[in-house]
């Protein structure tokens, strides 16, 4: 997988933004102002993910290229790194699965402007 890809898959879910808060190589996307992912674009090494607590862990302990989120809550975010052994397939399942814990954690109202 490469950035491209990624970026692709993630701007292709409904209501999806992205952008560059804290520097010109941290790309964000967001859904309802709140982040989803986050990743490097120059050096694609792991993109951080939002994750239920008790699967985050599990994770962790199957797999060596899932760790702690770096520079994030430790607890509900893990760092998923694309060259250490996780599958392309099970990345996308981890950003689908950060996606949709963001939307259920939006306001009604903005569940409403989003069209899924």
């Amino acid at each position: 997988m490469d950035i491209i890809y990624f970026r692709d898959y993630c701007m292709a879910k409904p209501g999806v933004t992205e952008d560059t808060p804290f520097d010109e190589d941290t790309l964000c996307f967001k859904l309802g102002g709140k982040i989803f992912a986050i990743t490097g674009i120059a050096q694609f090494e792991y993109i951080n993910l939002k994750c239920d607590p008790e699967r985050a862990m599990e994770l962790r302990e199957q797999y060596e290229g899932i760790s702690p989120g770096y520079h994030m809550n430790k607890k509900h975010w893990n760092s998923v790194y694309i060259q250490r052994g996780v599958p392309d397939p099970l990345i996308l399942e981890l950003t689908d699965h950060s996606y949709e814990l963001i939307y259920q954690s939006l306001p009604q109202k903005v569940k409403n402007s989003i069209t899924t």
